[in-house]
């Protein structure tokens, strides 16, 4: 780690636009779901500010594309060291921003480095389809040009990072738009930034929800990467049809993780309570429909709900807590109304099932015990800590029930009997899909969804590829 690197300052929140900090006449704030007191103002971007950033970036492209994957990788690691070194400003504006308990905003920033230095390991060459002696075949990939970033509010800070190394390391220059709650981690890595990258080449812009439409229509930006909902992923593909824009989506999940019944229940109680509810189960990938095996199902429930039952709530920058709050105010009406289900339909909540009224947008984890397949617990993803619990016999049955519904980001199996696990694994209908784990995610590992969970795979070689254009050059060395 360098000894020299800046050191930022957390107060103060602005734009990035060719390597200069600006502003605008209009701010507004993020809301810190602890307390739902306003965070520092933040620009509100407008059509000419996106101008400006799409016309720096390409003027950028052009010295940027021709950099050498070495000079790329310098740039990306000196980044990540001057990451490391602010990595405690970084972790306490996250957990002012999101919410997400101090320990898990640490992970999260700690994972930025990683990921940096991992996407600029991985070695991307051409492939020579034919070597004669008068001629050569060869298929390179280069950059496809300035690339639009459209980051969630649940990961800012790993999620933004992953879509920057992974342009800028593919010679592409990169805009980032930050959700509007949570912009704050987002600035200050870009701002960062500056101090590693030519003008133009790493630039964010800090807007409300209008500012994406303007992301997804202008011309001057050949890609779009986007995490998010499905619904607006729909919304963002449709847009970049129009300028028939590259586009990688990385949607929503409502992932199965099936129990067989010979596990060691108790060793794997621990692991499956916390991959049900980290950052307040606001994580696509995170368990979302428990299937368990009925004969161990109530003995299974039963550890569950008294493990859950120790997993604190509270304030994120607390000691001990594991449940911060949900992270804003239309997630929180939402789990309401996903609550408010258990009644009219008549659930039985084996541990929770009410939302308390409280000065911050705090959720109690809920489990639900065995309620039928069309319930909404089971059909929608809640992206709030209520996990449905259910039972199942039959291994084909089950598997059929796990592959049900439209989506297909992540799923597990656990068990004992490993070809048993890998055997059903094989026929989950997911982008990710792991055996006696969950949410095991790496930079040299692609990652993305099935069916309406997504389009196209971030990180590993694959995600690097999809910043790239393919050329195929024949090449012959006479007429």
């Amino acid at each position: 780690m360098t000894t020299d690197a800046k050191t930022l300052d957390f107060t103060t929140f602005r734009n990035v636009i060719n390597n200069q900090l600006t502003t605008t006449t209009e701010t507004r704030h993020g809301i810190n779901p602890a307390n739902t007191q306003p965070n520092p103002p933040v620009p509100v971007s407008t059509q000419d500010d996106l101008d400006k950033a799409v016309k720096a970036a390409q003027d950028a492209f052009k010295g940027w594309a021709k950099t050498t994957f070495e000079e790329r990788r310098k740039a990306l690691h000196a980044w990540a060291d001057a990451i490391d070194a602010n990595a405690d400003g970084f972790a306490k504006t996250l957990t002012m921003e999101q919410g997400k308990p101090l320990s898990q905003s640490t992970v999260e920033v700690g994972m930025a480095g990683v990921w940096i230095r991992g996407l600029a390991a991985i070695e991307i060459t051409d492939n020579i389809i034919e070597e004669t002696e008068d001629r050569k075949i060869v298929q390179r990939h280069i950059p496809i040009g300035v690339v639009g970033a459209i980051v969630p509010w649940n990961f800012p800070v790993l999620l933004a990072v992953g879509k920057i190394a992974s342009a800028t390391y593919t010679g592409n220059p990169i805009i980032v738009k930050p959700s509007p709650f949570t912009p704050y981690c987002d600035l200050k890595l870009v701002e960062l930034a500056t101090d590693f990258f030519p003008p133009g080449v790493v630039q964010c812009l800090s807007g409300e929800e209008s500012l994406g439409p303007l992301f997804t229509a202008h011309p001057g930006i050949q890609k779009i990467s986007f995490t998010g909902s499905i619904v607006t992923g729909k919304r963002v593909m449709a847009a970049c049809a129009k300028t028939l824009k590259h586009v990688t989506l990385e949607l929503g999940g409502n992932d199965p993780a099936i129990i067989c019944d010979d596990v060691d229940i108790d060793a794997i109680i621990p692991k499956i309570g916390i991959l049900s509810y980290l950052c307040s189960s606001q994580i696509c990938m995170m368990i979302k429909r428990l299937y368990v095996h009925e004969n161990i199902y109530d003995e299974f429930l039963e550890k569950l709900v008294t493990f859950v039952k120790t997993l604190k709530v509270g304030d994120g920058t607390e000691a001990d807590t594991f449940f911060g709050p949900v992270q804003n105010q239309m997630q929180y009406e939402k789990a309401k109304d996903l609550f408010s289900s258990i009644s009219t339909e008549n659930l039985k909540a084996a541990l929770g099932g009410s939302i308390e009224n409280s000065s911050g947008f705090y959720i109690h984890p809920t489990i639900i015990n065995n309620p039928p397949d069309t319930s909404r617990v089971v059909k929608e993803e809640p992206f709030a800590p209520i996990l449905p619990v259910l039972k199942w016999s039959d291994e084909d049955d089950v598997l059929e029930r796990a592959n049900a519904l439209e989506t297909g980001l992540g799923s597990s199996v656990w068990s004992k009997d490993f070809e048993r696990a890998t055997r059903m694994a094989d026929q989950l209908q997911s982008g990710v899909v792991w055996v006696n784990s969950h949410f095991d995610v790496a930079p040299n590992a692609p990652f993305g969804g099935h069916k309406q969970s997504g389009m196209g795979v971030e990180w590993g070689l694959d995600g690097l590829l999809a910043y790239c254009n393919s050329q195929t050059q024949w090449l012959k060395k006479s007429f």
